[in-house]
């Protein structure tokens, strides 16, 4: 082999062996996808019963890619006042239940808030 074809086999396996230490890092964090050092987000849920809402909508959501994602989007969502919400990474969506009339502009800037975008709505 020659000079050349060893420096050059020598960078790549010090890039591959980077990335595979940063990768490992990531995993063993539980930062998903987002890039985070920090622990996996844990879901809050809503303290009022399923029951107790009279309407429902459906948002989608812009920029999702993982599952702590979509528990910021969900928690986000929980923290307006009357609502409670689940959202599924799989179709990008997030079921919103709420008492009243929906605040949509208080939903929106939820989402924004969390680093998301709604994209579309559904629903009453």
């Amino acid at each position: 082999m020659s000079g050349a074809n060893i420096a050059l086999t020598a960078a790549l396996a010090v890039v591959v062996g980077f990335a595979a230490w940063r990768t490992a890092m990531k995993l063993r964090k539980g930062g998903g996808c987002c890039g985070e050092r920090k622990a996996a987000v844990k879901r809050n849920r809503a303290s009022r019963p399923a029951s107790r809402f009279d309407h429902e909508l459906t948002l989608t959501i812009g920029g999702m890619t993982c599952e702590n994602c979509a528990r910021r989007v969900e928690n986000a969502l929980n923290g307006v006042r009357g609502v409670r919400a689940s959202v599924r990474l799989d179709t990008r969506t997030a079921r919103v239940r709420y008492v009243g009339e929906p605040d949509e502009a208080a939903l929106r800037e939820a989402v924004r808030r969390a680093g998301y975008a709604v994209t579309a709505r559904r629903g009453s």
